[in-house]
């Protein structure tokens, strides 16, 4: 508990220290754990930038919302604009590059004090392209100064008493769901977020992740909630699946595999 209670003072000091600090809040655990953070430990209001896009979640935006209201931040929704960006929409493997380049750039164009990103150390043992973007624009990763990891992050949730984001299940962009290469569809990305939330509704299980690859549509879940798709019980959802992916023109055939993180992104081979 003590080095929870140290991390936590060198984010306070961090945060506390930030001249017209504003939060890029994506709707994930870690950015709105740091916006939350930050508007109980500082005198003056937070200010909580959110993008809305084909790629964010609605429910990710509507848990924004909610904690915003709650909270009482300054809440700035945006269009960051990426979905004009040929080369984001094109899907290369460095497309979080592109992403964050035109969301940062949007949020330094309305905001002249300190952005702040949820990043958080263990952030950084992967390749992440957007990281650069972030450096570029100046954005700085409270998290990572205060060197808090993702259970760091967790432990901080539940110590605000924010049982319902530390458990939230780590949820990426809706285009991350898109194979590397296969150019980015909203109609696509639509159809994915309506599979994801019918099975979670119908299925709670601990993860899903609908992917499309060239070879069609495949939903993955974790061990359990997968033998269970495939029981007879759970016939009327798949063929409830197969008739939305259907009607997005994708297809009716799905497929089902065990879950494996960023399994649609084909790194470049220079990045491995």
């Amino acid at each position: 508990m003590l080095e929870v209670a140290d991390s936590a003072a060198r984010l306070k000091a961090i945060v506390a220290a930030s001249h017209r600090l504003a939060v890029a809040v994506s709707g994930g655990v870690d950015s709105m754990t740091l916006a939350v953070a930050a508007g109980r430990w500082r005198a003056e209001p937070v200010i909580a930038m959110h993008a809305v896009s084909p790629a964010v979640p609605p429910a990710a935006t509507a848990r924004v919302r909610e904690h915003a209201a709650r909270e009482g931040w300054e809440l700035r929704v945006i269009d960051a604009g990426e979905f004009a960006d040929a080369a984001y929409m094109a899907n290369p493997a460095n497309r979080c590059f592109f992403c964050k380049t035109n969301l940062y750039a949007t949020m330094t164009s309305v905001h002249d004090g300190m952005l702040a990103s949820g990043t958080n150390t263990d952030d950084l043992g992967d390749w992440r392209p957007g990281l650069a973007a972030a450096e570029a624009h100046g954005v700085r990763h409270p998290f990572v100064e205060a060197g808090i990891d993702k259970v760091g992050v967790r432990a901080l949730a539940r110590r605000f008493g924010l049982d319902d984001l530390a458990e939230l299940p780590a949820a990426p962009c809706l285009s991350s769901r898109v194979e590397t290469g296969i150019a980015i569809d909203p109609v696509v990305l639509a159809a994915i977020d309506r599979v994801e939330t019918t099975v979670r509704e119908r299925l709670n299980p601990e993860t899903v992740r609908c992917r499309q690859r060239r070879e069609g549509i495949v939903v993955e879940l974790d061990d359990d909630s997968l033998s269970r798709m495939a029981s007879a019980a759970h016939a009327t959802l798949r063929q409830d699946i197969a008739a939305l992916c259907r009607h997005a023109g994708l297809g009716d055939t799905v497929g089902y595999a065990a879950y494996r993180r960023g399994s649609a992104f084909i790194r470049p081979a220079a990045a491995r």
